[in-house]
């Protein structure tokens, strides 16, 4: 297991990723991760076919202040694309009113590969096509856990 932290607030484009620093280090070396970036590198270093990760996001996420109240949302991006499954959404009251999010993904690594995984500010899931996305949101108590399970 291990576990990274940003209890920092800061600004998430849309489509770019969350800042995150160690915690706890993954101990085996499955997961390589850069102090200061947004970017795992999950390792496929397995004898069987895959190597199973459980990776689990929560959260606060807002719409900064001089934004537009809309739906927002974070997701679990696998070697660059959002897993639809995993987003989380809210839509707050008010500009900077935080709301919890999480959002988890199982992800298999075959053997001898590597994937890369990030959290990422999305565009959330709603038939109201009228809506434009929020540019920016905001995001703070970031922690991500990332679980070898098989």
């Amino acid at each position: 297991m291990a576990e990274y932290l940003y209890n920092e607030v800061q600004n998430v484009a849309l489509n770019n990723a969350a800042i995150f620093i160690s915690s706890i280090p993954c101990p085996k070396r499955n997961v390589y991760h850069q102090s200061g970036t947004g970017i795992f590198i999950l390792k496929g270093a397995t004898p069987n076919c895959f190597a199973r990760y459980q990776i689990t996001f929560v959260g606060n996420i807002a719409i900064p202040e001089g934004g537009t109240v809309v739906p927002i949302s974070v997701g679990i991006a696998v070697n660059g694309e959002v897993r639809r499954t995993s987003i989380g959404t809210k839509t707050p009251a008010a500009v900077q009113e935080y709301n919890n999010v999480t959002s988890t993904a199982i992800v298999d690594v075959p053997r001898g590969c590597c994937f890369s995984v990030s959290v990422r500010a999305t565009t959330p899931e709603t038939d109201d096509t009228t809506l434009t996305p929020a540019p920016v949101i905001e995001l703070r108590n970031a922690n991500l856990v990332i679980t070898r399970i098989a």
